[in-house]
């Protein structure tokens, strides 16, 4: 009797249990993975494996290049800057500079598909092809060239063309620095460091070089004649006697009627080279030539280094 009452009770049990409503989830579980963490916007990261061989030019260019790219660039147009400094006195240092910092060396967009190499816009008296760039503002218009030549030719004319720029002109022609700074306060460009900026790209490939280069054919004119300047027949009177014998620094004082004191330089006068210095320079100095410093020193070009002793008289 017991066991049929257990069996009975077990039964009933059991029953109740599966008689329950089984309690589902409808929650969505998430995993997380960690490598996500740190990249939440999921922006491509991208690293720059010359980066330590590579200088930024940010100008018109906003590009990365090497000193490969630098060196390419001014061989390639060193011979259309010197052309353009004989030709309208824009120092050739100055143009290189500016074509490599403006266009990136050649690599910029707006030089690839203009040919403008110097970020010169439209203004209201061009008459050519243009192309819309994002500059200071957006979508601006920059002047398209058909070939790279007629980009720096323009720029010198841009040059001389304006008033404004007519106090650099005045500048010594190897006085790079002073055309730096000139060009800024002239307006040609925003950036405040834009000075420093042309200064280091002509210091650090040695720009200045192909100024003297040019200067070193330029005619220094003797005494109380008047002078034709060689690439320009531009007529220049000459300066007085007193006015060059002033800047010479070792001299004797010789007495005449016709003039009570002229200063003459001594024979066996030397000059040590400065940072800095060019034939052209010292040569302007002592009131001689840059071809009559190359003959006493039996010198084969204009190049000359720092400490070196030069026989000026």
């Amino acid at each position: 009797m017991k066991k049929i009452l257990y069996s009975l009770l077990m039964v009933f049990l059991v029953s109740c249990g599966t008689s329950k409503p089984k309690i589902q989830t409808t929650k969505k579980v998430v995993h997380t993975s960690p490598q996500n963490k740190g990249n939440q916007l999921g922006k491509e990261i991208v690293k720059d494996q010359n980066s330590a061989k590579s200088e930024e030019l940010v100008a018109t260019s906003k590009v990365k290049v090497t000193p490969e790219i630098v060196n390419s660039y001014v061989m390639q147009f060193k011979d259309v800057a010197m052309n353009n400094m004989k030709e309208h006195k824009v120092p050739a240092s100055i143009t290189l500079a500016q074509g490599i910092l403006e266009s990136g060396a050649g690599t910029g967009t707006l030089c690839r598909t203009a040919n403008n190499h110097f970020g010169i816009k439209c203004h209201k008296e061009w008459a050519g092809e243009y192309v819309r760039y994002d500059d200071d503002a957006e979508q601006e218009c920059f002047r398209k060239y058909d070939d790279p030549t007629h980009s720096y030719r323009d720029h010198s004319l841009f040059l001389t063309s304006r008033s404004w720029y007519a106090p650099l002109f005045k500048l010594d022609p190897y006085d790079y620095k002073g055309w730096a700074y000139g060009l800024k306060k002239s307006g040609y460009a925003t950036d405040p460091k834009y000075p420093e900026k042309l200064i280091s790209i002509i210091e650090r490939y040695k720009l200045h070089e192909y100024d003297s280069k040019v200067l070193g054919f330029v005619f220094i004119p003797s005494p109380k004649t008047d002078i034709i300047e060689k690439e320009t027949k531009t007529v220049v009177k000459a300066p007085t006697s007193k006015e060059l014998t002033s800047q010479v620094k070792d001299t004797v004082k010789v007495l005449t009627k016709s003039d009570p004191i002229i200063e003459m330089p001594i024979k066996g006068t030397t000059h040590t080279v400065m940072q800095g210095e060019t034939l052209y320079a010292i040569s302007r100095k002592y009131s001689t030539t840059v071809e009559q410093i190359r003959q006493k020193n039996n010198l084969i070009d204009n190049a000359i280094a720092v400490g070196q002793t030069l026989i000026i008289f």
